[in-house]
């Protein structure tokens, strides 16, 4: 087994690093998978079943919940949220996983620090400003801002 680069750190056994990963501590790491060359900073909680692809960098103080997969070559900023609980009984799921919602972020995305992501998809090759909240879907390249978050310009 490869064993990531890591400082001061106690990650559990069920975590799976590609080669070249580095870990600062710290940190809240559990059954997910981190791809190869990436980066996760101290503060950083990732849970259970969520996938991180190769050269992608998480910042600070995020969070990254349950069913989460994010692609490959994209930056996570401080303080970012993901969120799989919509409250859709009116409150907390309270352990009822049949009410969380996945979501999926594609290859060369960048979330600016303390942005929002509900459960969504986002295409490739999109910007997410900082402080922003993302809540439907985002399916085509772009620079993307504001609460909710709208497209502010196209990327080619």
């Amino acid at each position: 087994m490869f064993h990531p680069q890591i400082f001061e750190c106690k990650v559990r056994e069920d975590v799976k690093f590609g080669e070249n990963v580095r870990i600062v501590m710290p940190s809240n790491l559990y059954g997910c998978t981190i791809g190869e060359d990436s980066f996760v900073g101290p503060f950083v909680e990732i849970q259970k079943d969520v996938i991180i692809g190769k050269r992608t960098k998480v910042q600070s103080h995020s969070f990254i919940c349950e069913l989460v997969t994010i692609g490959n070559d994209c930056f996570i900023g401080h303080g970012v949220m993901f969120i799989n609980d919509l409250f859709s009984s009116g409150g907390p799921a309270r352990g009822n996983k049949s009410l969380w919602k996945s979501t999926v972020v594609g290859n060369n995305v960048s979330i600016g620090s303390n942005a929002t992501i509900l459960p969504v998809q986002i295409c490739d090759n999109v910007v997410i400003g900082a402080g922003a909240v993302v809540t439907k879907d985002i399916l085509l390249p772009g620079i993307y801002a504001g609460n909710p978050a709208r497209i502010i310009r196209s990327i080619k």
